[in-house]
């Protein structure tokens, strides 16, 4: 589901599941977790690179994994576990002390701007496109929403939620969701080389900046992912849900009472 490089000072988290655009299922939270971990406890590494494989970042959560527990008498606990699930993964990557930087190519939708926006740095390329579409499936993409208030502001927020926009990846840098604009061929070759610059600062100094940004001017963020992670599974018990999914598994329109 992903797979990991390390290289001298920096390792790389690929999401690797191409054919489905990377959408992240469950199996995939759980790797990205430990693997975060991992290289956060790997002293060569001072800094984290996280990409897509394929042509694509990330469409988002993984809907027909979603669609396929409604079934189950279970269901809404494993909703709720996995909003939750997905909550610990963004709170660790902007816990975590060493830098994080997005490599965005293709699409980076709901969840997979979640992942964007958790990181600390993000290079895309000119064919990168952010959006949260969960609307149109019946659903609300609710962690995704404070880490845009932080990092950009609340009128992207309405703009990407509720008005369904999507931006090019022009229009990400000029509003600062993207840091540095290149080719697709280096958007991999960029953050890393970024890395190895960030490789001359002392990692203390970085770490406590980082903890500054995120958990000083940030205060409340770990409240409204909360907030958020309860508001996106009971989006997920609604009859609007239960037919936005069907129909994107059915590859239809959706048709919403």
């Amino acid at each position: 589901m992903i797979t990991t490089k390390l290289h001298d000072c920096h390792g790389t988290i690929v999401l690797n599941r191409p054919k489905c655009h990377n959408a992240l299922n469950r199996s995939m939270l759980a790797d990205l977790q430990q693997a975060i971990e991992d290289f956060r406890l790997e002293k060569r590494v001072r800094g984290i690179v996280i990409t897509g494989g394929g042509p694509h970042f990330c469409a988002g959560l993984d809907l027909n994994e979603l669609h396929q527990t409604a079934g189950s008498e279970d269901a809404m606990q494993h909703w709720f576990q996995d909003s939750q699930t997905l909550q610990a993964l963004l709170e660790q990557m902007l816990q975590c002390p060493k830098p994080i930087i997005a490599a965005v190519d293709g699409m980076a939708l709901g969840s997979g701007l979640a992942l964007v926006l958790a990181s600390d740095l993000v290079v895309a390329s000119h064919r990168a496109s952010f959006g949260i579409p969960a609307a149109t499936h019946g659903l609300v993409s609710g962690l995704v929403l404070p880490l845009v208030c932080f990092r950009v502001g609340a009128a992207l927020a309405s703009r990407l939620a509720l008005g369904g926009d999507h931006l090019t990846a022009a229009d990400a840098h000029r509003l600062g969701l993207v840091h540095h604009l290149v080719e697709s061929d280096q958007v991999w070759v960029r953050a890393t080389s970024w890395i190895q610059s960030l490789s001359n600062s002392a990692a203390e100094a970085l770490q406590l900046t980082k903890k500054v940004l995120n958990e000083t001017v940030g205060e409340q963020l770990s409240t409204q992912l909360a907030s958020a992670a309860a508001a996106t599974a009971t989006s997920m018990t609604t009859e609007a849900a239960h037919e936005g999914m069907a129909a994107f598994v059915e590859k239809r329109e959706a048709r919403f009472p």
